[in-house]
């Protein structure tokens, strides 16, 4: 008992330096995040908690008062219109990774691109695009194909970018533009998605800012370091995101 008193004793300074911070995150970077949280709390003791959701509804959520500390967009402009509100902690925001569009078929031995050129499918899925950056780049691309308006009648839209992936995988949908990180370890979506080649649409310049209310929280400050760190940045690059330059 004396023993473990002490030991106790010795790890209270450790305990007490350990918090939570509340994270709002782009669906689309929800696997990678889980992973990225996992190592982050093995390595410093924090806990990150995660809510995930579409970047129009995360912010929307931040502006009615949300409770979160740092916020992980799927795009640029919401950060930045964060910073601006005075909601954000300025010259904190930061470009973390740089997203992959690709376009996936519901069923095996398709080819994506051939299907979506010729018109011969009844569904488009694609995450709305006023709320998800991926769904503003599924149209940037129909819109550089000239097909805009042979598949505006045609498309389903998701809430966000998960929601369109349930739409292709249980087959409402023969086609659906999806980040490239719903699909990596999967190997049923061999052969059957196209990897949009980045020309087609605008960059995905994915922006982190820490809010006013994560300003003090040394968790929160702590995370935004780790998202810098090598083995972030390995998980990012499985997942099939890009990186930005860091000079």
């Amino acid at each position: 008992m004396k023993y473990f008193n002490s030991l106790l004793l010795a790890l209270m300074p450790l305990l007490s330096l350990a918090e939570d911070v509340s994270v709002a995150v782009a669906s689309n970077f929800t696997a990678p995040m889980r992973e990225i949280a996992a190592a982050f709390e093995q390595q410093s003791g924090h806990k990150a908690i995660l809510a995930f959701g579409s970047s129009g509804k995360l912010y929307a959520q931040i502006h009615n008062g949300a409770p979160f500390q740092l916020f992980l967009s799927a795009d640029q402009s919401k950060p930045a219109a964060l910073e601006q509100d005075g909601l954000a902690v300025t010259g904190s925001r930061f470009t973390y990774a740089l997203g992959t569009l690709v376009l996936l078929a519901s069923a095996a031995d398709t080819d994506p691109e051939e299907l979506l050129r010729n018109g011969d499918y009844r569904k488009l899925a694609l995450a709305n695009p006023r709320l998800a950056p991926y769904g503003a780049a599924a149209m940037n691309t129909l819109e550089a194909l000239q097909l805009t308006d042979s598949a505006t009648p045609k498309l389903v839209l998701g809430e966000n970018i998960v929601q369109t992936y349930q739409f292709v995988s249980s087959g409402n949908a023969e086609l659906g533009f999806i980040a490239r990180s719903q699909i990596v370890g999967d190997d049923s979506a061999d052969g059957r998605y196209w990897v949009v080649p980045t020309e087609l649409y605008q960059p995905i310049r994915q922006d982190a800012v820490l809010l006013k209310s994560g300003a003090n929280n040394p968790a929160a400050r702590s995370l935004i370091e780790f998202l810098h760190a090598d083995v972030a940045l390995a998980i990012m690059q499985h997942y099939g995101y890009g990186l930005p330059d860091r000079n």
